[in-house]
């Protein structure tokens, strides 16, 4: 792994989990959507040994038009789990999430939102490119990651994916923007 200015190099092989965020956000690409992938599926892409059940992913907020060219094509390879007309998708996207998967599955899912808060449009703005091969993802800051993580959702696993994230990135963590980032999210709340 190579670690440079917003961007991170891995190289190791795919796993099914990854072949599907990539196979999923390929479609954001095509329509030049602007997205980030935040949560456990941060940790575990970096080597955390552990199973999700949906990957978190926020998106730029789209007018119907453009969302609707999206939806059309993506559901192709994947459905929504909890709306089928593309005008309820949208409404869920606007209000809460929209959760797609595979076709002829449920989990993994990916759970898609609009940022409703100032903590997720930094999390959009201040992305991070995470080149895999030939593919690229895009994550939040690790230092958001952890920050949310540590002091918002606090779970178990939470915490444990914040010590993961905070162990193998020992040497590239920021502690300043950690705290800059705890001062945003209790601003937020």
């Amino acid at each position: 792994m190579k670690v440079l200015q917003g961007k991170i190099i891995l190289d190791r092989n795919l796993s099914e989990l990854d072949k599907l965020v990539i196979e999923f956000t390929n479609f954001f690409e095509r329509y030049s959507i602007n997205y980030v992938i935040v949560s456990g599926y941060v940790s575990i892409l970096f080597g955390r040994a552990r199973s999700t059940e949906d990957i978190d992913i926020l998106v730029e907020k789209l007018d119907f038009n453009k969302f609707l060219i999206f939806f059309k094509t993506v559901t192709n390879k994947f459905w929504c789990l909890n709306a089928a007309e593309p005008k309820e998708v949208y409404e869920l996207l606007k209000k809460a999430n929209a959760r797609f998967s595979k076709k002829g599955q449920v989990i993994p899912n990916l759970e898609l939102k609009f940022p409703s808060n100032r903590i997720e449009r930094i999390a959009l703005r201040e992305k991070i490119e995470v080149v895999l091969g030939k593919k690229r993802i895009f994550i939040s800051p690790l230092e958001l990651q952890i920050a949310y993580k540590e002091d918002v959702l606090k779970s178990q696993k939470d915490v444990e994916d914040a010590l993961y994230l905070r162990e193998v990135f020992k040497d590239d963590i920021d502690e300043k923007k950690i705290k800059r980032y705890r001062k945003l999210i209790r601003e937020v709340r």
